[in-house]
C-alpha cells in the first residue's frame, strides 16, 4: 500500500480556527510552494497571511525594500501583479498595516500562527471572504 503524500498546509488551521484552505496554485504560493500559507510540522514558514495584491500595496513594498513585482526564477518567484493571491510574511503585513498600506486578506486561507503577531481584528477590518 502506497503512503498518501502529505499537503503542507492541509493539516494547519486558519485563523477563523478552521481547517486551511488554499491561497493561491496560480502563481504558486506558500514557503513550501504547496498553495497554502503553511507553517509546516516545526512552524518554521512565517508565509502566513493570504493577500490579494493591489498596485498600492506592490508599489508600497517595493518602497521599503520588498520587491515582490520583479520575477526571481532562481527562487521560482514569478513576480506578482495586482490581483494575485500569495502568502506574505506576517511581519511584512504589520509593517504595511503600521503605514496604512496594509492588502486585502483572505481569512479562510490565513494561517492561524499569524494571530500571535497580528490581533485578528485587524485582519477582520481587511478581510474579502466574511459574509
Amino acid at each position: 500500500m502506497t503512503a498518501v503524500p502529505r499537503i503542507e498546509g492541509q493539516s494547519e488551521l486558519n485563523v477563523l480556527g478552521e481547517p486551511l484552505q488554499p491561497c493561491s496554485h496560480d502563481p504558486l504560493t506558500g514557503y513550501f510552494r504547496s498553495g497554502y500559507c503553511a507553517a509546516g510540522p516545526e512552524g518554521q514558514a512565517v508565509h502566513l497571511v493570504c493577500i490579494l495584491a493591489s498596485d498600492d500595496f506592490l508599489a508600497y513594498s517595493a518602497s521599503v525594500g520588498n520587491d515582490l513585482s520583479t520575477p526571481r526564477p532562481e527562487f521560482n518567484f514569478p513576480g506578482l501583479v495586482a490581483g494575485d493571491q500569495w502568502c506574505l510574511v506576517a511581519a511584512r503585513w504589520a509593517q504595511a498595516h503600521n503605514a496604512g498600506k496594509a492588502p486585502r486578506v483572505f481569512l479562510r486561507s490565513t494561517n492561524q500562527r499569524v494571530l500571535d503577531l497580528i490581533p485578528f481584528e485587524f485582519l477582520k477590518a481587511y478581510a474579502i471572504d466574511l459574509n
